[in-house]
């Protein structure tokens, strides 16, 4: 509505540029920001940046120029990105138990999927009374509540970081991330997840009204089948977590993605579109959920927030390519050869996914450092092996164990 205001009949240009510009922060800004952010209390920095989004959200409606739009979209965005990784990174901090961590990342898809249907309703609604600048109140407030939250909760003491260069800071997560196989994994379910999930945010509109001919209100009831298979996921997920292995739960959940992108061809009415986004918004959120399980399992507590700016950063990397390449797919060559295209493209994902994350993957790993004196802290208890220091722990990677051992597919 503000770029309608501003824009007139451009606004899909300054709307598609202000995504555009999102995304940008969202990939190069996260990286940056978590070097910068083991330096400060996590509690001041998540406030000051709630307190940052808050300001910009408070700007909104005083702007008369397009740039003036861009420059605040990317500030709100920059902060959102340090912001996100941060809060993430803090949460198996404040719950060190994997099944709590488990219940709060299914309670946190929960909770965004219901935001995604709530407020456009809610939106809507309040507009029918108020003007849309009104509504900008409403986001500021929802920032400050977010600070408040933040305030009144005890975060625990991060240990303390080891002096490093800020080329070695910014890169540390991506580097960990890349050299971790079941992260490797993750990076091509993200893949999988955008391929499918753009399908769905970028077309949905052009199947429903131009393809079926139908009204917005059927493509809000589409996207709401496809958020309602999320929650449904998010719901069952910590019992499923509790039989199976991450690996299993995820493959599984881009498999149904892949399938249901090839099923697309089928579709014939509204009634199937609904169905099929319902089985596709399941394999959505049993894909994405268990992501923040992998990253706790792949770091220590000090490299956490810079693993979590990582896969914030490569996954909508994942989304900046495919939300463009969905939309000129459809666009060149329809949405029967858009669904087999796209389908084609998490296909290779899953492959890609199984051959980089090995079906055998313990925590604990038995190695060796042979390049480690002999008695040294790190190797006290190993089994004697001459001077390899040969020994097993929860293997991560880090200062101490920069490359990944060998195990058994």
């Amino acid at each position: 509505l503000l770029a309608f205001d501003l824009a007139g009949d451009n606004a899909g240009m300054v709307l598609g540029t202000a995504l555009a510009i999102k995304m940008i922060a969202y990939v190069g800004v996260a990286p940056v920001a978590a070097a910068f952010a083991e330096r400060l209390p996590r509690r001041t920095m998540l406030v000051t940046l709630d307190l940052v989004r808050a300001a910009v959200a408070l700007l909104l409606p005083f702007v008369s120029q397009i740039w003036e739009v861009y420059v605040l979209i990317f500030v709100l965005q920059s902060a959102s990105a340090a912001f996100t990784p941060t809060f993430q990174a803090t949460i198996p901090d404040v719950l060190p138990e994997e099944k709590d961590y488990t219940k709060a990342l299914s309670l946190s898809r929960l909770a965004y999927d219901m935001e995604s249907l709530v407020s456009p309703m809610l939106a809507a609604a309040l507009l029918a009374v108020i003007g849309f600048h009104d509504l900008f109140a409403g986001t500021v407030v929802g920032f400050l509540a977010s600070a408040a939250l933040v305030v009144s909760v005890v975060l625990p003491a991060h240990p303390a970081p080891q002096r490093r260069g800020i080329y070695d800071r910014t890169t540390r997560g991506l580097r960990i991330y890349l050299a971790t196989p079941r992260l490797r994994g993750l990076l091509a379910v993200n893949a999988a997840v955008a391929a499918a999930g753009s399908m769905v945010f970028v077309n949905t509109v052009v199947i429903v009204q131009a393809g079926l001919g139908l009204t917005q209100s059927a493509v809000a009831l589409a996207l709401a089948s496809f958020g309602a298979g999320s929650m449904v996921a998010a719901l069952v997920l910590p019992r499923l977590l509790e039989k199976l292995t991450d690996r299993s739960v995820m493959l599984g959940g881009i498999g149904v993605m892949v399938a249901g992108l090839f099923a697309g061809i089928l579709v014939a009415g509204h009634a199937s579109l609904m169905v099929l986004w319902f089985v596709l918004g399941l394999g959505y959120s049993t894909a994405q959920t268990p992501s923040g399980r992998l990253l706790r399992r792949s770091s220590n507590p000090e490299d956490r927030p810079a693993l979590f700016a990582a896969q914030f950063a490569l996954s909508h990397a994942c989304w900046l390519f495919f939300y463009p390449l969905a939309g000129w797919l459809g666009t060149r060559f329809g949405m029967t050869a858009t669904f087999v295209m796209l389908g084609c493209a998490g296909a290779l994902a899953v492959w890609v996914t199984t051959m980089v994350w090995p079906s055998q993957d313990p925590d604990v790993i038995e190695h060796e450092h042979p390049d480690l004196p002999a008695g040294h802290a790190h190797t006290l208890g190993a089994v004697d092996n001459g001077d390899q220091g040969r020994h097993a722990h929860a293997f991560v990677v880090d200062d101490q164990h920069p490359h990944w051992p060998s195990v058994g597919r």
